[in-house]
């Protein structure tokens, strides 16, 4: 069934793969940038260097192996933007095809070095997905300034095989456990009847998919499992087997990026689809390249057992039982034994599984300050739903880390989310890094005296129904009571009125 691998044959691919992964990486620098001094600087929400304090005192020297961070020489304001820019600039060198495969290295250890300082914003699984991506990249692309792309080297097969092995992995991880889950709104083929309303950052044809009938919804969802559980097994498949099953997993990427925000994250996996095409399957014209043998091989026995090593490696580690985190779209890597253990601070080794269990209601915090405890403002967020009359935007390949972590924080209470509670201080102290991720500020000339933050059920609107806005919404109650700051201090009150 299964056609012999010819490696050659995948010139053009990898050429394409090598400037769309310099593209996305570009984006994810980009969007990091603009937002890393609200998020992890001095001033942020989550300071880089009050974590790694937190993390030396705990661990002393062993921190240098647990959080891999080129912050440990400096994590100001400074190296974080600093950062940011290097990874931007790097990633047009790679766009430009110079040196491909060493820009996949030094961009995995720039955005590695940032998702471990900006934790709890930057622990996504695109995030895991693209460093994950990183790795076995920099084996597949030339290392030149000028490229040969026609040679061909033992790693680069290693690359491919492991590029092809996370592909497989992410797409029947994410069907497999929507199903070992048990929910019922999988099982029953009814999770789209919630998903358009309920999902992080909805775009505005959302709206449109969301008045669907539920007979077509369901086979929407069945069309779903049939690609991510079948498609996947046809990536060993010969030629034109392997290019059905790729169009498959890039239609159903198009489609979930025609109703949300996903950041970069279906362009990447598109990205790892473009690898199953072989030189067949493109114009000629597109890369000006003639197809042609490999190149004599120099590699050693031992050079060639040492990458299929790490290949067993990496197969060892990713594979296992189809289990996922409770919330979806986070990192699942429950591999408790020792190779993952040593591994882990990589964040290059993971399981995925994407919304496991299907959210059915749709919770959104409002966070609103006041001067007398009587009269409240609320802060709109620049993406998140909020005012009901606002039209859902489109943002992605950005990615607005705050809006989203409001979203997971409406998923459980306040105790959960610490994080929250330094954003509170943050706008209480007026910081102007933090109040930048905000579309506005209610008050532009001081900070309030209080805040607190609202639990509002949010609905989209129906046709017919009387509602002119997008959104139709109830309070819920209280997140957060009221606190002002004492001493310095996030301190509860019971303003005047209450």
């Amino acid at each position: 069934m299964f056609a012999p691998l010819t490696p050659q044959i995948f010139t053009r691919a990898r050429w394409i793969f090598a400037r769309a992964l310099g593209a996305i990486f570009f984006c994810a620098f980009a969007s990091l940038g603009v937002q890393i001094r609200g998020l992890a600087g001095e001033n942020g929400i989550s300071p880089a260097q009050k974590f790694l304090d937190a993390v030396w005192n705990q661990l002393g020297a062993q921190a240098l192996v647990e959080v891999l961070t080129l912050c440990w020489i400096n994590a100001g304001d400074t190296m974080l933007v600093t950062l940011c820019v290097v990874g931007a600039l790097l990633s047009i060198v790679m766009i430009c095809g110079r040196c491909p495969g060493l820009c996949s290295l030094l961009l995995w250890a720039l955005y590695l070095s940032l998702c471990w300082i900006a934790t709890p914003f930057t622990n996504f699984q695109w995030d895991a997905l693209l460093l994950e991506t990183a790795l076995p990249a920099a084996l597949l692309l030339p290392w030149k300034w000028r490229a040969d792309w026609l040679r061909w080297r033992p790693s680069q097969q290693a690359g491919l095989w492991l590029l092809w092995w996370l592909l497989f992995r992410l797409m029947f991880e994410s069907g497999a456990v929507k199903l070992s889950a048990g929910d019922s709104n999988w099982w029953s083929l009814a999770a789209l009847d919630y998903h358009f309303e309920t999902q992080p950052l909805p775009l505005w044809t959302a709206w449109y998919a969301n008045q669907i009938p539920d007979g077509i919804l369901s086979m929407v969802t069945l069309i779903m499992f049939i690609i991510e559980l079948g498609a996947p097994f046809l990536i060993l498949a010969p030629g034109r087997w392997r290019h059905g099953g790729a169009w498959a997993l890039i239609a159903l990427q198009v489609g979930i990026l025609a109703t949300g925000n996903y950041t970069f994250f279906n362009w990447l996996t598109i990205a790892l689809c473009l690898l199953l095409f072989d030189d067949t399957a493109w114009p000629l014209r597109l890369t000006r390249m003639k197809a042609s043998g490999p190149q004599p091989e120099p590699w050693s026995i031992l050079a060639r057992l040492g990458l299929w090593s790490l290949i067993a490696v990496d197969v060892s580690v990713t594979i296992g039982p189809l289990l996922s985190s409770p919330v979806p779209m986070r990192i699942w890597n429950p591999r408790p034994w020792l190779l993952s253990r040593v591994l882990a601070p990589t964040m290059s080794f993971n399981g995925y599984g994407l919304f496991r269990v299907m959210t059915t209601s749709r919770h959104e915090i409002s966070v609103e300050g006041s001067d007398d405890g009587e009269h409240w403002r609320a802060y709109e967020f620049r993406w998140k739903p909020g005012d009901v009359n606002a039209r859902p935007g489109l943002v992605a390949p950005h990615q607005p880390r705050l809006d989203w972590q409001m979203w997971f924080a409406a998923l459980s209470n306040l105790q959960d989310n610490p994080w929250f509670v330094n954003f509170l201080v943050r706008l209480l102290q007026g910081s102007p890094e933090v109040l930048g991720l905000l579309k506005d500020n209610p008050f532009p000339d001081h900070p309030p005296r209080y805040l607190r933050a609202v639990v509002y059920d949010y609905h989209f609107t129906r046709y017919g129904d009387g509602h002119p806005g997008w959104w139709k919404r109830e309070p819920l109650g209280l997140y957060c009571p009221p606190i002002t700051l004492k001493d310095g201090r996030p301190t509860l009150v019971e303003p005047a009125g209450k």
